[in-house]
């Protein structure tokens, strides 16, 4: 076998013969993104002309595949690290998609590349986290796009940022483009987790319900960082109505220049979609939108009682504010928030909720509850007001 060094020289000395471009018409490919699920895969980095097109030809041949993706250009965390083959490696997209027929998608992180991808018709384009997190990037790629009619796709930032990823979408808007899609591959934080990158889940869909209309897909692979956990990953994302999925595929996973573990073979990533349970966003059947309007009905009447309880709580806050207040007394009560924690946690474990849950919604009640207590104290004292709160 060949040592990485010989099949870079080699490369560099590989000549192309192009079959006919066969890009597709834009109508083509609006047609292609409205399809649900839309699903896209590739190595993680394009290593050679053979890997590039013995993958696409395999994954052609699963039925399965509606775009190819390949890393040209790698972002990586520490210089030394395989950062791609560079601008070289774009004809060898071209002749897989010749030879397949399937649209292909490459990552920009300045405006040079958005150049040499466009010089080469890439059909897609997408802009990777390390990119989103730096608006004077993602600018520099915006303007770079003016006048642009291919999609182009934003992954969300390394760090679990809604305002970025939404600020990215708008500087790519005021571009002109019209195809826009997100694609949710997961957020950098601390502590642990099974996840290279973790999912958190009410984020995507946050951002799913700002933008509604904006085709959103997951990266199950930028997830995981591991192969074994792609097919839950997965299918949360089916379950939260994504619109498709991007998943890393290499003719040898294992010999891949880079993210080895995160990515599978063609005939292993048809599986995994074949495992799938597939579910609709809605259904024809009246029973079923006849029960689902009682038992809404039940749950916007039980969302009105937690919110008449909420301002009632607060209110107590209030009157436990002003004798902290006449007796000078801090806000915070350490010891007593502690036992509330437990105490509720406890219980909230016998009804079956989640702890992370509670926990959240513990810190923006205790939150709250701290805000409405800071209002009476910053309050210039009154007799009446201590009088009124008695």
């Amino acid at each position: 076998m060949q040592s990485r060094e010989e099949v870079a020289a080699n490369n560099d000395i590989f000549v192309l013969t192009m079959c006919a471009a066969q890009v597709p018409s834009l109508s083509t490919l609006e047609t292609l993104l409205s399809k649900r699920p839309l699903l896209i895969s590739g190595p993680c980095s394009a290593e050679t002309p053979d890997q590039v097109l013995q993958t696409a030809l395999r994954l052609k041949a699963t039925g399965k595949v509606d775009m190819l993706r390949a890393g040209i250009w790698k972002p990586r965390t520490k210089p030394g690290l395989f950062e791609g083959v560079g601008k070289k490696g774009l004809p060898w997209l071209q002749e897989a998609r010749s030879q397949t027929g399937l649209p292909v998608m490459v990552e920009v992180a300045t405006a040079k590349q958005v150049e040499e991808a466009l010089a080469h018709q890439i059909d897609a384009l997408w802009i990777g986290a390390r990119t989103t997190v730096n608006p004077f990037s993602v600018q520099e790629i915006a303007d770079a796009l003016s006048g642009v009619t291919i999609p182009i796709f934003i992954k969300n930032p390394i760090n679990p940022d809604l305002e970025l990823w939404a600020g990215a979408v708008e500087r790519v808007e005021r571009a002109g483009i019209k195809q826009i899609g997100l694609i949710h591959r997961g957020f950098s934080t601390f502590g642990q987790t099974p996840y290279r990158n973790a999912p958190l889940w009410h984020l995507a869909i946050e951002m799913k319900l700002r933008f509604p209309k904006l085709l959103f897909i997951n990266d199950p692979s930028h997830i995981c960082g591991r192969r074994d956990l792609l097919a839950e990953v997965m299918q949360r994302a089916i379950d939260l109505d994504m619109d498709g999925l991007m998943v890393e595929s290499h003719s040898q996973p294992d010999q891949a220049w880079s993210d080895a573990a995160q990515q599978v073979s063609p005939e292993a990533l048809s599986v995994l979609l074949e495992k799938l349970v597939w579910r609709n966003d809605d259904s024809q059947s009246i029973d079923y939108h006849s029960a689902l309007d009682q038992l809404r009905q039940q749950i916007n009447q039980l969302d009105e009682e937690v919110l008449q309880l909420l301002g009632r709580r607060m209110q107590v806050a209030e009157q436990i504010a002003h004798y902290k207040k006449e007796n000078n007394i801090t806000i915070l009560q350490a010891g007593r928030w502690q036992e509330i924690m437990q105490r509720t946690l406890a219980r909230a474990e016998e009804l079956k909720l989640g702890r992370e849950f509670i926990t959240q919604y513990l810190d923006a009640l205790h939150m709250e509850s701290i805000n409405h207590q800071q209002k009476i104290l910053d309050r210039k004292s009154s007799d009446t007001d201590f009088a009124a709160a008695r």
